[in-house]
């Protein structure tokens, strides 16, 4: 076990953003949630997960819905007459899980590699004075709840925890699977201004660490160091990540239009890019970017990660992208687990609709 300093924390939130590929909530947003544990004087611990007790428990938190742009968006009328609770409805749907089992939970594990979910996971732990597990069950960010090494390693998403942010708080003490969770979490979601704190796959410590990717959150912070020492040092931070972790640079241009709506609380749209020659580049996203095109041929796939920075090095994320951003497109290579083929049938291209397999790019 080792305490990560505010240095360690920012860039594993930085990390996170780049691997969140689009998705996994704003970077800002989640600075600000863990600037309240620095203040406070809060450590946070990460745990390896041989460090885990076989019979403690650990749970997974984070929040569901559509990510809005940095600063957010004016609350729906409909929504002005309920009260709001302070701090995250995530906390909330966590003690009430601990309630519900009557068990205190030994360590947090993040949901997915995003810049604000991975610091709802990090804030619980220094709120609770409890560990963070190294390790995620996604390796990245993704959009939907059963897209998850949780479900390919046959985990039980429940019982769930789940709250809003105007107090509204349910035990989901069973459901069918992870997608029939999928959709009762994305209906509350809906009802909630596009946004539910969820606490689920509550489960002991050798369950846990068979049935994530191990060392997830240890990749994000060496992520986020390239980056920092990119922009220290005056380098590209995309060109620099992409040759220090197996990746490749897909593409360099502009921002020409970012056509996308809300459906059904997720943000589905495209980053549409050009360069100076004429050559186009575009991105579907369901929240988090999932296939890529290269003047209308089809370039990359998940599970690979296709991640997007300004000209700054800062990772984007897709609701903030903004036309006439010059930008950089990297692709990194998807976790082993989502290359299987119980991974790709969860994950990969064909379970978004797409007629094509997944082919791993070539550097």
């Amino acid at each position: 076990m080792k305490i990560l300093t505010k240095q360690n924390i920012v860039d594993l939130l930085y990390g996170c953003t780049v691997l969140g590929t689009g998705g996994g909530g704003g970077l800002e947003e989640g600075l600000e949630m863990m600037e309240e544990d620095f203040q406070a004087g809060r450590e946070l611990q990460l745990v390896d997960v041989t460090e885990i007790p076989d019979d403690a428990y650990i749970a997974t938190p984070y929040g569901c819905g559509a990510p809005t742009p940095e600063g957010g968006v004016e609350l729906a009328e409909k929504y002005k007459r309920l009260p709001q609770i302070q701090g995250s409805p995530t906390i909330l749907a966590f003690e009430k899980l601990q309630q519900y089992m009557g068990k205190q939970f030994f360590a947090v594990s993040s949901t997915e590699l995003g810049g604000l979910n991975t610091a709802e996971a990090l804030h619980i732990a220094c709120l609770l004075g409890i560990p963070l597990a190294d390790a995620d069950p996604a390796g990245r960010s993704v959009p939907e709840l059963q897209h998850s090494t949780y479900y390919i390693k046959k985990v039980p998403i429940a019982p769930m925890g789940l709250a809003t942010q105007f107090g509204d708080v349910s035990i989901l003490a069973e459901v069918y699977d992870d997608l029939r969770a999928e959709e009762l979490v994305r209906a509350m979601a809906v009802a909630s201004n596009d946004l539910v704190g969820v606490v689920d796959h509550p489960t002991t410590g050798k369950i846990y660490r068979e049935s994530v990717i191990v060392g997830a959150i240890s990749y994000a912070q060496r992520v986020g160091e390239l980056l920092r020492h990119a922009r220290e040092n005056g380098e590209s931070a995309p060109h620099l990540i992409a040759n220090s972790e197996g990746g490749k640079v897909l593409f360099e241009g502009t921002v020409t239009a970012t056509p996308w709506e809300t459906v059904d609380g997720f943000n589905i749209g495209e980053l549409h890019l050009k360069n100076d020659t004429g050559d186009t580049y575009r991105i579907w996203y369901k929240n988090e970017n999932l296939i890529s095109y290269k003047n209308d041929v089809i370039d990359v796939t998940c599970p690979d990660l296709i991640c997007v920075f300004d000209k700054d090095g800062t990772p984007v994320t897709n609701p903030d992208a903004k036309v006439g951003m010059d930008v950089t497109v990297i692709a990194l290579p998807a976790p082993a687990i989502w290359q299987t083929p119980e991974g790709l049938d969860c994950f990969g291209p064909r379970s978004f609709g797409f007629d094509v397999d997944y082919t791993p790019f070539v550097v």
